[in-house]
């Protein structure tokens, strides 16, 4: 429901607007989850008090005074946008840093295992510190397979192309290896 308001929905009469547990939105797994938030509780207050009436927000959660909620309190998008881009570029995230999802999948979770340990231990090599996983995702198992993924995260300035060549080197050494000749290796570059 909440979604369906701030798609820009106009109804009538609307005074109160209660967002319901705002925590599990800024607590979501995703470096974006604080723009998201924002940007939702934004839009969702957006709709209380239309046309020349006073309208009231609430909204519900464990800590009143974080600092994304006293952001949407103030409507101050500015401190959000200057925070959100200072802990990006601290923690290497875009738009200072490019992301590569590396999604290895397999029908065997033993399998699965020793071929993310192939990957991660070539991938030290090659990427060092900004290569970071494997960890099974929120859902590790689709149709049968079980997922792991890396995350890969690049400086702007490198040339893609060396990188995609050091990742298909490491992917070809790997499905030469007759144990891993179905593991199932995706890519995906600036994932979401």
């Amino acid at each position: 429901g909440t979604q369906m308001l701030t798609k820009g929905l106009d109804f009538d009469n609307v005074g109160l607007v209660g967002i319901l547990n705002a925590d599990g939105m800024l607590n979501f797994p995703d470096f974006r989850a604080h723009e998201r938030s924002y940007q939702l509780m934004a839009q969702v207050s957006g709709r209380a008090g239309r046309k020349q009436k006073r309208g009231k927000v609430i909204i519900q959660t464990h800590d009143p005074e974080k600092f994304i909620i006293q952001q949407v309190i103030t409507n101050n998008y500015e401190a959000m946008y200057a925070s959100e881009m200072s802990e990006r570029k601290s923690f290497a995230y875009p738009p200072f840093y490019r992301l590569v999802e590396i999604t290895v999948k397999h029908k065997n979770v033993d399998v699965l295992n020793t071929a993310c340990g192939f990957i991660s231990f070539e991938g030290k090599k090659a990427f060092d510190k900004n290569l970071l996983g494997p960890e099974f995702p929120l859902v590790s198992r689709i149709k049968g397979l079980y997922l792991k993924t890396f995350m890969l995260k690049i400086e702007r300035e490198i040339a893609p192309s060396g990188i995609k060549e050091k990742l298909r080197e490491i992917i070809t050494q790997l499905k030469l290896k007759k144990e891993f000749s179905r593991v199932i290796v995706s890519v995906d570059v600036d994932p979401m």
